[in-house]
């Protein structure tokens, strides 16, 4: 099976848009006798957009409304696309919902939100304001259909998505995917996934836009897969505004993942932030291969691992103007203490950290074990373990320039399999102390300390 690479699937691209100059012009609409008559004054205008409630929907969250919405998405679609518009209210959805290509579902938020509060105490919903969808089908089943998939320049606007079901102060029962993203261009944008047992993957869908995204998604918060053009996410910030019960924060602590990417070229990832997942972001060898990319301004906090690479690319991951807080804020009990940079020794493409502040109390700043290159750049490091030294590496190349280690305890250690290391230009709180085990195969040199 030849290998995807973003220069090839261009390649498809243009041979698509060819196949496609015979087609409708984008943006091109249609009479009103392309809707069906329900559809017919059902919004503002028509030829672009309808309502929901037009086509049945309740809005009292008393009764199953996933039939309805799907007809006003259907019947959109029929007529050429546009908008369908979900107003204020609270929606039960018990069972899936299909975004048709070119057509929006679109509710009453205009920007990202946040219900603090909301069914702690309870599962009533009466506190929750918006366009909410109340998701109660494929209870113990993660496989299950997602609850809402994107196809093809489709998106999804303005929505809270709950579940009512799932119990704010035991220990979190599965869900199918809150949002499932497959095909060119899809978009979610101002959505809040406030207690999604996992909440959006995207897979297969090329130049993905995920944007204002807020939270508490309990397993796994992004998924990226088999992508071979360009995603982009940003401004996704997940919190324990739904629950900060012991049973729900200890399942978040030792099974969550913020973020997770599998194959995907040329991933786009600003302003995004995690709080006590056991890893805030996770780079896997996905069905197709693995990630690199653009990381910039992210932030984990009371993480068990801020950042886990199993595999990355050649071009590899880039982190700029990074946050990252680890440590066992759960005092759950254990002999080692979190980890905040870990690269596994599978591991093919670089790590490159630039800018980025560290602290903890964590076990160590990071562990590199496999044979590619780990570099920092201009890093304040804060806290670790003085029994250990803040950047342990037993594999592969190192460079450290122009940090500072801001704690009177070992800086670096090198393993005797350590090919090669450069450390220069950095500070210390107090006297240097490096454990060289390669020799001469390290650079060190115009470091200070006080």
């Amino acid at each position: 099976m030849p290998e995807f690479t973003r220069r090839n699937w261009l390649s498809m691209a243009a041979m698509t848009g060819l196949a496609m100059t015979n087609q409708t012009d984008v943006g091109a609409r249609t009479p009103d006798s392309r809707l069906d008559s329900s559809s017919r004054g059902a919004g503002p205008d028509t030829h672009y957009s309808c309502n929901v409630l037009k086509f049945g929907a309740d809005r009292s969250g008393r009764r199953d409304a996933t039939a309805a919405i799907q007809k006003a998405l259907d019947a959109t679609h029929r007529g050429g696309g546009g908008m369908v518009h979900i107003p204020a209210g609270r929606y039960v959805i018990a069972g899936s919902l299909h975004i048709p290509p070119c057509t929006t579902l679109e509710g009453v938020f205009r920007g990202p939100t946040s219900h603090i509060g909301l069914g702690k105490a309870s599962r009533n919903t009466a506190k929750a304001a918006g366009s909410v969808l109340l998701a109660t089908g494929g209870r113990g089943n993660q496989e299950a259909v997602p609850l809402i998939s994107l196809s093809e320049n489709s998106a999804v606007l303005g929505l809270c998505i709950f579940h009512p079901h799932q119990a704010p102060d035991a220990t979190p029962v599965a869900y199918p995917w809150a949002i499932s993203m497959k095909g060119n261009n899809c978009t979610v944008e101002n959505v809040e996934l406030l207690n999604s047992w996992c909440g959006i993957q995207a897979v297969q869908a090329h130049r993905h836009l995920i944007r204002n995204v807020t939270g508490q998604p309990l397993k796994t918060g992004i998924f990226v897969d088999e992508v071979y053009d360009i995603g982009r996410i940003e401004n996704v910030h997940f919190n324990p505004w739904w629950s900060a019960s012991s049973p729900v924060l200890e399942f978040i602590y030792r099974h969550g993942e913020s973020f997770v990417f599998g194959r995907s070229d040329w991933q786009y990832v600003l302003n995004t932030f995690s709080f006590g997942y056991h890893a805030g972001y996770r780079f896997i060898e996905g069905k197709t291969g693995s990630c690199n990319g653009n990381f910039l301004g992210i932030g984990a906090d009371a993480s068990w691992h801020a950042c886990v690479v199993e595999q990355s690319q050649g071009p590899g991951i880039l982190i700029t103007n990074g946050e990252f807080v680890s440590f066992n804020y759960m005092k759950l009990p254990g002999p080692i203490e979190p980890v905040q940079v870990v690269v596994k020794p599978g591991n093919q493409g670089p790590v490159r950290l630039v800018n980025c502040s560290f602290w903890g109390p964590c076990s160590q700043i990071a562990q590199m074990e496999s044979h590619s290159t780990i570099g920092f750049g201009d890093c304040t490091f804060c806290q670790w373990d003085p029994m250990f030294a803040a950047i342990k590496a037993t594999a592969g190349n190192v460079c450290v320039t122009g940090c500072e280690f801001r704690q009177s305890s070992p800086q670096i250690e090198l393993g005797t399999h350590v090919r090669q290391a450069v450390i220069t230009g950095n500070m210390a709180a107090a006297s240097w102390q490096i454990r060289n085990g390669i020799k001469k195969r390290a650079k060190i040199g115009l470091n200070s300390a006080l």
